[in-house]
């Protein structure tokens, strides 16, 4: 795929010397730097967010905070070099590849994804890199199925990288574990596309950013600050009032997601704030839920959601990616959810042998509580 239109673009953009640009899809597949009149000063870049939990909104980040995320990024992975992509460059993980290659001089390198990802087109591509120090972002579907791969090679590259930075939803401790034993430097990274991606690594916030937990009408959510906030969303004013705010010359952003932080200051992700299910008028906790469901033997991920319920107000619905997806497997997997879940037992269940993903290899949450509602309610 030839990126040189894209990359001169956005070099412009960062340097201040040409127009804001997004990074789209053409139908032909190939990609195109599209210029965007924001309205905003020193905006280099419009990336849409996931739509993972909503409408994706137009978030805009500036050549300010750009270049804060790619300086604190090089301070953490303790120094610059090439990056392989592996990720689409629609969302802000894909762009901040482009970005971080453009500040240190170096030339990415792109996988050939024109049949999806997988480990052999993952290892011949990191076989074309040619800088000793190297990095790539992977989320944790491209990582388990990476260490999937029999092949010795595709374990040979990633052993090469210095840093995998592993982020977009998150990682299970047996993927981490299982990397980590095999010589891998996994980095887990928190963030989104209004903070330039991932601002904390590991828990520990890069050189800038600020982490602090909410109180009162924002109680137990994660706010993030510094230099690497965005400016706001394109042309929605409403939606960027609920999300950013300044305080003390610091510009915040308000997550959607529950945490805390411990005494060193190293934060952990608790789940999002619409995590709670109320059913029959017990208060369920989804993340709670999922956990049980996905530590059943057979169940290799699963996704848990309240959805209307004449009956319970909400019921709690399942969408679980299981080894078994048939009449028989799916049979025995219900009775051992209700044993170890009692009444929180999911009252829908939908199986498959995987989740739905958006292209960002995030789970595509809509999509499942779409599929679950309509379920729910045909019953």
């Amino acid at each position: 795929m030839d990126i040189d239109p894209v990359l001169k673009a956005l070099a412009a953009a960062l340097h201040g010397e040409g127009p804001a640009v997004e990074i789209v899809t053409q139908e032909d597949g190939g990609l195109a730097a599209v210029p965007v009149e924001t309205g905003i000063e020193d905006a280099a870049v419009v990336v849409r967010t996931s739509g993972s939990t909503g409408a994706p909104k137009a978030t805009v980040l500036t050549i300010d905070a750009l270049a804060a995320s790619s300086v604190s990024t090089a301070m953490a992975l303790r120094g610059e070099g090439q990056w392989l992509l592996a990720l689409p460059l629609q969302y802000v993980a894909g762009v901040q590849v482009l970005v971080r290659s453009l500040y240190a001089g170096t030339r990415p390198w792109v996988m050939d994804q024109s049949n999806g990802f997988t480990p052999e087109a993952f290892t011949a591509a990191a076989g074309e890199l040619t800088d000793k120090i190297r990095f790539t972002s992977l989320v944790p579907t491209q990582l388990q199925r990476l260490l999937d791969s029999p092949a010795p090679e595709t374990l040979a590259v990633l052993r090469r990288f210095n840093a995998i930075l592993l982020g977009g939803a998150p990682a299970s401790a047996e993927l981490l574990c299982a990397a980590r034993d095999k010589g891998l430097s996994v980095v887990t990274t928190y963030g989104s596309a209004e903070t330039c991606g991932g601002c904390v690594y590991d828990g520990e916030p890069l050189d800038g950013v600020e982490v602090r937990i909410g109180e009162g009408e924002l109680e137990g959510r994660i706010l993030l600050g510094g230099a690497t906030v965005a400016a706001g969303y394109l042309d929605a004013a409403r939606a960027s009032k609920a999300a950013f705010f300044e305080e003390d010359g610091v510009r915040w952003y308000v997550t959607g997601d529950l945490g805390e932080l411990a005494d060193d200051g190293k934060l952990t992700v608790l789940g999002r704030a619409d995590d709670v299910i109320i059913t029959g008028g017990i208060k369920a906790s989804a993340s709670y839920i999922q956990s049980k469901l996905e530590a059943l033997d057979g169940v290799n991920a699963a996704f848990v959601a309240g959805v209307p319920s004449r009956e319970w107000g909400q019921a709690v619905a399942a969408y679980v990616a299981v080894a078994d997806p048939s009449p028989e497997g799916v049979k025995g997997f219900t009775a051992r959810r209700e044993e170890a879940l009692g009444v929180l037992a999911p009252k829908t269940v939908f199986a498959d042998k995987d989740l739905p993903m958006l292209p960002n290899g995030k789970p595509d949450r809509m999509a499942m509580i779409e599929l679950l509602s309509n379920l729910h309610q045909g019953q």
